[in-house]
């Protein structure tokens, strides 16, 4: 079941003070263990596509990271640009204010922005940042996302208040049905975690904890 579970982690390493040698070590556990993917910073993508090159490990970055408050036009730029330097799979954060100001054509605007500059490129994984909506929010912003074209939602960005959770995960699932992938992300921190989010339905597990999850050792990692 773990060397299920490890083809499903997005093996992240998002912090602001992160090293050439961490994340020389990220991409190095990512080929050991199969993980899906690397989730870098965009000044990390060329890099790890340098890296990676000849494995199965996918480079995964993050536009908008991690308020979501930059412009469609920024977003849209930054993903062209990271899927130019090696990225084949983005995680967007959507313009969290407007859906909270009821801004749904903003919303959508910023999601297309991204799914259309990554259109036959690279994934597109839209983080709602859960926590911070009401469970209608959540579900307006997945119905958008699945509107606009996005290939997977996803709960966190594991900066905010907080992150996934096996409730955030059913509901997520149940709105956007079974053809759009879920990504868990923010204290998936053990191999129980991972499971009971892939129960629920998540089918992409975002952490920084990557190894140890797939080593059956529960982590003090808040990502």
């Amino acid at each position: 079941m773990n060397q299920t579970i490890a083809k499903m982690i997005d093996h992240t390493l998002l912090k602001a003070d992160a090293t050439k040698d961490q994340i020389h070590t990220l991409c190095l556990e990512a080929k050991e263990n199969s993980f899906a993917s690397v989730c870098v910073n965009p000044t990390w993508v060329k890099y790890c596509a340098e890296q990676l090159k000849g494995s199965d490990v996918k480079v995964c970055t993050v536009i908008g990271f991690p308020l979501g408050s930059n412009t469609p036009e920024t977003k849209a730029f930054e993903t062209k640009n990271a899927i130019e330097s090696g990225a084949t799979e983005v995680d967007m954060v959507i313009n969290i204010s407007a859906l909270k100001s009821g801004d749904l054509k903003l919303v959508e605007k910023d999601i297309l922005a991204v799914t259309e500059a990554a259109k036959g490129k690279a994934l597109t994984k839209v983080i709602i940042e859960a926590c911070l909506l009401t469970n209608e929010e959540k579900v307006k912003a997945c119905e958008l996302a699945v509107k606009a074209g996005a290939d997977y939602v996803k709960t966190s960005t594991g900066f905010s208040t907080g992150g996934a959770t096996i409730e955030d995960i059913k509901l997520m699932r149940k709105t956007v049905g079974p053809e759009i992938g879920v990504k868990a992300s923010g204290g998936v921190r053990s191999a129980e975690d991972a499971k009971a989010m892939i129960e629920a339905g998540a089918t992409r597990i975002g952490a920084s904890s990557g190894v140890k999850i797939v080593q059956g050792i529960v982590s003090d990692s808040d990502y």
